[in-house]
């Protein structure tokens, strides 16, 4: 990763600001420090950044409501948690808010930039690639009146309305609407809207769906993604392309 990669570190603990931020510049990383959710968004406002690490218990605002903040911007970077708190509860609620990942402090510095290049790698097209800009046109992919975008990634409802998307939850509607009708298990679709590289830990892909699911507009009927019992999910619509 080049120096230009630039990381925003939010956590009101000086001192690992200074562990972890001192760390990921050795690794080639531009670290600004953060120690709240204000100074967090002041950073935003002045500069650009392509992911935040975010401390989950902070004073005057905790990080699930400044993830939910950063969530009404499409434009977002991605966001890994960090949390001394080590339930099962806290790692959904950050997923299901919106974070790409979530890890457990205090945490290991060498898992947490594997982490972060894993979710830069999902974030960034691959080395050589074009810009968006500049690829060939791809057509749109139609279904149960919706239309998404698989260049710009914007997916609009029936009513024309742009459904921000996190990275993952793009990933795993592609993986959908490109094996339509067909049963799919959490394997495949963790291979499919996380890459084959994946770690164990990266097994969160109920959450993804609950996730996505709401943004799609799901009650409690499965009305596009059916669950298919002890099997996996299957992607209910007729897909279109044009």
């Amino acid at each position: 990763m080049a120096l230009s990669t630039r990381i925003l570190l939010v956590d009101d603990d000086a001192g690992i600001r200074e562990s972890i931020g001192g760390f990921l510049e050795a690794h080639g990383f531009h670290v600004t420090p953060a120690p709240d959710a204000e100074s967090m968004r002041a950073h935003l406002e002045g500069a650009r950044f392509d992911l935040i690490v975010l401390d989950l218990m902070m004073p005057n605002e905790d990080g699930l409501t400044a993830l939910r903040r950063l969530q009404r911007d499409p434009e977002s970077p991605p966001v890994i948690m960090l949390s001394a708190m080590h339930t099962d509860i806290d790692r959904i609620v950050g997923l299901e808010v919106g974070a790409e990942d979530y890890l457990a402090k205090p945490c290991n510095p060498r898992e947490l930039l594997a982490r972060i290049r894993t979710v830069l790698r999902r974030a960034r097209p691959r080395d050589g690639d074009p810009p968006a800009a500049l690829r060939p046109s791809e057509p749109r992919i139609r279904f149960a009146g919706w239309q998404l975008d698989p260049v710009s990634r914007m997916l609009h409802d029936p009513a024309g309305v742009l459904i921000n998307l996190s990275d993952g939850e793009f990933r795993l509607l592609l993986a959908f609407v490109e094996h339509p009708r067909r049963v799919l298990t959490r394997d495949q679709l963790l291979d499919f809207a996380r890459g084959q590289d994946s770690e164990s830990y990266d097994r969160a892909i109920d959450v993804q769906i609950s996730r996505l699911r709401r943004k799609l507009g799901q009650g409690s009927t499965d009305d596009l993604i059916r669950t298919v019992r002890h099997e996996g999910y299957m992607f209910l619509p007729t897909v279109t392309k044009s």
